[in-house]
Protein backbone atom coordinates (compact mmCIF):
# COMPACT_ATOMS: atom_id res chain seq x y z
CA UNK A 1 0.00 0.00 0.00
CA UNK A 2 1.57 3.22 -1.04
CA UNK A 3 -0.77 5.54 1.30
CA UNK A 4 0.02 6.18 4.97
CA UNK A 5 -1.86 7.57 7.70
CA UNK A 6 0.70 9.72 9.65
CA UNK A 7 0.82 9.41 13.35
CA UNK A 8 1.37 13.73 13.42
CA UNK A 9 -0.74 14.38 11.39
CA UNK A 10 -3.52 12.01 13.21
CA UNK A 11 -3.09 13.75 16.78
CA UNK A 12 -3.53 17.07 15.09
CA UNK A 13 -7.22 15.91 13.44
CA UNK A 14 -7.82 14.66 17.19
CA UNK A 15 -6.53 17.71 18.37
CA UNK A 16 -9.04 19.65 16.02
CA UNK A 17 -12.24 17.61 17.35
CA UNK A 18 -11.30 18.11 20.66
CA UNK A 19 -10.17 21.69 21.04
CA UNK A 20 -12.59 22.73 18.53
CA UNK A 21 -10.94 24.21 15.49
CA UNK A 22 -7.26 25.11 14.47
CA UNK A 23 -6.60 27.78 16.33
CA UNK A 24 -6.94 26.31 19.32
CA UNK A 25 -5.10 22.38 18.47
CA UNK A 26 -2.38 24.82 17.17
CA UNK A 27 -1.78 26.32 20.57
CA UNK A 28 -2.33 23.04 22.62
CA UNK A 29 -0.09 21.31 20.27
CA UNK A 30 2.52 23.74 20.69
CA UNK A 31 2.57 24.23 16.71
CA UNK A 32 1.63 26.68 14.12
CA UNK A 33 -1.68 26.95 12.67
CA UNK A 34 0.02 26.31 9.18
CA UNK A 35 1.38 22.88 10.57
CA UNK A 36 -2.15 21.67 11.42
CA UNK A 37 -3.67 22.50 8.46
CA UNK A 38 -0.94 21.01 6.49
CA UNK A 39 -1.37 17.79 8.28
CA UNK A 40 -4.93 17.72 7.78
CA UNK A 41 -4.54 18.63 4.29
CA UNK A 42 -2.52 15.27 4.03
CA UNK A 43 -5.15 13.46 5.42
CA UNK A 44 -7.37 14.28 2.76
CA UNK A 45 -4.93 13.75 0.33
CA UNK A 46 -4.95 10.00 1.14
CA UNK A 47 -8.27 10.08 1.95
CA UNK A 48 -9.32 11.32 -1.12
CA UNK A 49 -12.07 13.75 -0.15
CA UNK A 50 -12.60 16.58 2.47
CA UNK A 51 -12.50 15.96 6.32
CA UNK A 52 -12.88 19.12 8.11
CA UNK A 53 -14.61 22.29 6.73
CA UNK A 54 -13.53 25.15 8.26
CA UNK A 55 -16.32 27.73 9.82
CA UNK A 56 -14.65 30.87 10.62
CA UNK A 57 -12.30 30.02 13.51
CA UNK A 58 -14.02 26.83 14.07
CA UNK A 59 -14.42 23.39 12.32
CA UNK A 60 -16.66 20.96 11.12
CA UNK A 61 -15.97 17.32 10.20
CA UNK A 62 -17.45 15.73 7.42
CA UNK A 63 -19.15 12.43 7.30
CA UNK A 64 -15.99 11.01 5.76
CA UNK A 65 -13.76 13.49 8.59
CA UNK A 66 -16.13 11.82 11.82
CA UNK A 67 -15.26 8.33 10.32
CA UNK A 68 -11.74 9.12 10.17
CA UNK A 69 -11.51 10.64 13.37
CA UNK A 70 -12.66 7.25 14.92
CA UNK A 71 -10.09 5.58 13.36
CA UNK A 72 -7.43 8.18 14.09
CA UNK A 73 -8.52 7.73 17.65
CA UNK A 74 -8.18 3.86 17.90
CA UNK A 75 -5.21 3.77 15.63
CA UNK A 76 -3.61 6.87 18.19
CA UNK A 77 -4.46 4.40 21.28
CA UNK A 78 -2.64 1.38 19.64
CA UNK A 79 0.55 2.90 18.51
CA UNK A 80 0.83 4.56 22.38
CA UNK A 81 -0.27 1.68 24.13
CA UNK A 82 2.23 -0.29 21.79
CA UNK A 83 5.00 2.84 22.89
CA UNK A 84 4.56 1.98 26.45
CA UNK A 85 4.95 -1.73 26.27
CA UNK A 86 7.92 -1.55 24.11
CA UNK A 87 9.78 1.72 25.66
CA UNK A 88 8.28 2.15 29.42
CA UNK A 89 5.68 4.29 30.30
CA UNK A 90 7.46 7.17 30.44
CA UNK A 91 6.15 10.45 32.27
CA UNK A 92 2.85 10.50 32.93
CA UNK A 93 0.49 12.56 31.52
CA UNK A 94 -1.43 15.19 32.87
CA UNK A 95 -4.57 16.74 30.82
CA UNK A 96 -4.98 20.71 31.88
CA UNK A 97 -7.81 22.41 30.51
CA UNK A 98 -7.37 25.98 30.42
CA UNK A 99 -9.24 29.80 29.51
CA UNK A 100 -7.59 31.36 26.40
CA UNK A 101 -6.98 34.53 28.54
CA UNK A 102 -3.66 35.13 29.63
CA UNK A 103 -2.86 31.72 27.96
CA UNK A 104 0.43 33.46 27.83
CA UNK A 105 1.11 33.42 31.19
CA UNK A 106 -1.01 30.68 32.65
CA UNK A 107 0.13 27.55 30.03
CA UNK A 108 3.96 27.87 31.13
CA UNK A 109 3.03 27.97 35.16
CA UNK A 110 1.38 24.67 34.97
CA UNK A 111 4.05 23.14 32.92
CA UNK A 112 6.62 24.33 35.21
CA UNK A 113 4.59 23.20 37.91
CA UNK A 114 4.33 19.65 36.97
CA UNK A 115 7.99 18.48 36.03
CA UNK A 116 7.88 14.83 36.26
CA UNK A 117 4.63 14.90 33.61
CA UNK A 118 3.97 15.30 30.13
CA UNK A 119 1.45 18.14 29.98
CA UNK A 120 -1.20 18.20 27.44
CA UNK A 121 -3.34 21.25 27.12
CA UNK A 122 -7.16 21.71 26.19
CA UNK A 123 -7.98 25.55 25.60
CA UNK A 124 -11.37 26.22 25.52
CA UNK A 125 -14.31 28.37 26.85
CA UNK A 126 -15.21 27.76 30.63
CA UNK A 127 -18.40 26.22 30.56
CA UNK A 128 -16.82 23.82 27.86
CA UNK A 129 -14.20 23.05 30.75
CA UNK A 130 -16.38 22.23 33.42
CA UNK A 131 -18.28 19.58 31.01
CA UNK A 132 -15.14 18.24 30.02
CA UNK A 133 -13.83 17.80 33.93
CA UNK A 134 -17.36 16.15 34.62
CA UNK A 135 -16.81 14.26 32.28
CA UNK A 136 -12.94 12.84 33.38
CA UNK A 137 -11.81 14.04 29.82
CA UNK A 138 -9.57 16.54 31.99
CA UNK A 139 -7.81 16.02 35.10
CA UNK A 140 -7.47 20.08 35.55
CA UNK A 141 -9.26 23.28 34.54
CA UNK A 142 -7.94 26.75 34.58
CA UNK A 143 -10.73 29.36 34.27
CA UNK A 144 -12.30 32.56 35.38
CA UNK A 145 -13.95 31.66 38.48
CA UNK A 146 -17.15 33.96 37.50
CA UNK A 147 -18.07 32.11 34.59
CA UNK A 148 -17.85 28.79 36.07
CA UNK A 149 -21.31 27.58 38.32
CA UNK A 150 -18.93 24.89 39.98
CA UNK A 151 -16.81 26.45 43.11
CA UNK A 152 -13.03 25.94 42.49
CA UNK A 153 -9.85 26.53 44.06
CA UNK A 154 -9.21 30.64 44.06
CA UNK A 155 -5.56 30.71 42.63
CA UNK A 156 -5.34 34.44 41.71
CA UNK A 157 -6.98 37.20 39.41
CA UNK A 158 -6.13 38.57 36.13
CA UNK A 159 -5.22 42.44 35.62
CA UNK A 160 -7.77 43.77 33.12
CA UNK A 161 -6.72 45.77 29.97
CA UNK A 162 -8.12 48.22 27.91
CA UNK A 163 -6.45 48.25 24.44
CA UNK A 164 -7.27 50.17 21.35
CA UNK A 165 -5.41 50.33 18.11
CA UNK A 166 -2.62 52.80 18.27
CA UNK A 167 -4.11 55.79 15.88
CA UNK A 168 -7.96 55.01 17.63
CA UNK A 169 -9.58 58.18 18.85
CA UNK A 170 -13.24 58.33 20.52
CA UNK A 171 -16.12 59.61 18.60
CA UNK A 172 -16.45 62.92 20.79
CA UNK A 173 -19.67 61.51 22.06
CA UNK A 174 -20.46 59.39 24.67
CA UNK A 175 -20.76 56.48 22.52
CA UNK A 176 -18.20 54.08 22.56
CA UNK A 177 -17.55 50.57 20.40
CA UNK A 178 -16.44 47.75 21.77
CA UNK A 179 -15.06 44.31 20.20
CA UNK A 180 -15.99 41.55 22.62
CA UNK A 181 -15.86 37.77 23.19
CA UNK A 182 -19.39 36.45 22.26
CA UNK A 183 -21.58 35.38 24.93
CA UNK A 184 -21.60 34.27 27.63
CA UNK A 185 -18.17 35.91 28.70
CA UNK A 186 -17.24 37.45 32.43
CA UNK A 187 -14.62 40.77 30.27
CA UNK A 188 -17.32 41.33 27.64
CA UNK A 189 -20.22 41.88 30.26
CA UNK A 190 -17.70 43.90 32.92
CA UNK A 191 -16.13 45.98 29.92
CA UNK A 192 -19.95 47.64 28.90
CA UNK A 193 -21.01 47.69 33.23
CA UNK A 194 -17.31 49.38 33.93
CA UNK A 195 -18.17 52.11 30.57
CA UNK A 196 -22.16 52.49 31.66
CA UNK A 197 -20.71 53.49 34.90
CA UNK A 198 -18.35 56.18 33.32
CA UNK A 199 -20.90 57.57 31.69
CA UNK A 200 -20.27 56.38 28.54
CA UNK A 201 -22.74 54.75 26.06
CA UNK A 202 -21.05 51.68 24.88
CA UNK A 203 -22.23 49.32 22.59
CA UNK A 204 -20.92 45.85 20.88
CA UNK A 205 -19.26 46.45 17.03
CA UNK A 206 -17.85 42.73 16.84
CA UNK A 207 -18.35 39.30 18.36
CA UNK A 208 -15.45 36.71 18.22
CA UNK A 209 -14.96 33.46 19.35
CA UNK A 210 -11.62 33.81 20.52
CA UNK A 211 -9.41 36.16 21.77
CA UNK A 212 -6.92 36.46 18.57
CA UNK A 213 -10.27 37.81 16.51
CA UNK A 214 -10.99 40.13 19.13
CA UNK A 215 -7.36 41.76 18.82
CA UNK A 216 -7.24 41.65 14.78
CA UNK A 217 -10.66 43.48 14.94
CA UNK A 218 -9.37 46.28 17.41
CA UNK A 219 -6.50 46.07 15.34
CA UNK A 220 -8.36 47.76 12.21
CA UNK A 221 -9.79 50.16 14.56
CA UNK A 222 -13.04 49.01 15.09
CA UNK A 223 -12.81 49.87 18.52
CA UNK A 224 -11.92 49.12 22.27
CA UNK A 225 -11.67 45.71 24.18
CA UNK A 226 -11.18 45.07 27.51
CA UNK A 227 -8.87 42.13 27.74
CA UNK A 228 -6.37 40.30 30.37
CA UNK A 229 -3.47 42.15 30.78
CA UNK A 230 -0.35 41.06 28.69
CA UNK A 231 2.73 40.45 29.48
CA UNK A 232 3.96 42.90 26.92
CA UNK A 233 1.50 44.71 24.61
CA UNK A 234 0.20 43.12 21.65
CA UNK A 235 1.20 44.09 18.15
CA UNK A 236 -0.43 47.43 16.92
CA UNK A 237 -2.29 48.28 19.79
CA UNK A 238 -2.05 50.31 22.91
CA UNK A 239 -3.61 50.78 26.04
CA UNK A 240 -5.99 52.70 27.43
CA UNK A 241 -6.02 54.33 30.56
CA UNK A 242 -8.51 57.11 29.97
CA UNK A 243 -10.44 54.31 29.62
CA UNK A 244 -12.93 53.40 33.46
CA UNK A 245 -10.36 51.15 35.81
CA UNK A 246 -11.83 47.25 35.83
CA UNK A 247 -11.14 45.29 39.19
CA UNK A 248 -8.94 42.30 38.24
CA UNK A 249 -11.16 38.79 36.92
CA UNK A 250 -10.60 35.93 39.87
CA UNK A 251 -8.86 32.61 38.00
CA UNK A 252 -10.21 29.16 39.68
CA UNK A 253 -8.74 25.42 39.56
CA UNK A 254 -10.90 22.74 39.18
CA UNK A 255 -10.04 18.73 39.60
CA UNK A 256 -10.83 15.56 38.07
CA UNK A 257 -13.02 13.56 40.71
CA UNK A 258 -9.84 11.11 41.74
CA UNK A 259 -7.36 12.82 40.38
CA UNK A 260 -4.28 13.28 42.27
CA UNK A 261 -4.27 15.97 44.39
CA UNK A 262 -0.65 16.39 44.39
CA UNK A 263 -1.60 17.37 41.12
CA UNK A 264 -3.88 20.24 42.07
CA UNK A 265 -1.70 21.43 44.84
CA UNK A 266 1.30 21.46 42.66
CA UNK A 267 -0.08 24.02 39.73
CA UNK A 268 -2.28 26.26 42.70
CA UNK A 269 0.89 27.38 44.38
CA UNK A 270 2.46 27.58 40.56
CA UNK A 271 -0.41 29.84 39.54
CA UNK A 272 -0.30 32.03 42.39
CA UNK A 273 3.01 32.97 41.99
CA UNK A 274 2.57 33.79 38.74
CA UNK A 275 -0.44 35.53 39.03
CA UNK A 276 0.48 37.49 42.24
CA UNK A 277 3.43 38.68 40.09
CA UNK A 278 0.66 39.86 37.27
CA UNK A 279 -0.63 41.75 39.52
CA UNK A 280 2.55 44.51 40.38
Amino acid sequence: MGQVLDILALRSLVAVADCGGFHRAAATLRISQSAVSQHVRRLEKVVGRPVVERQGRGAAFTPDGQALLGEARRILAAHDDALRRLVGPGRPTVTVGATEHAADLILPAVTAALPGHQVRFRIDRTRRLDAAVDRGVLDLAVHLAEASSVDGVPVGALPLTWYSAAGWRPSGGPAVPVVAIEEPCVLRRRALAALSEGGFDPYVVCDSGYVAGVFDAVRTGLGVALMATAKSVPDGLVERPDLPAVRPAAVSLRSRTGSDPRLAEAVTEGLRGVLEGAQR
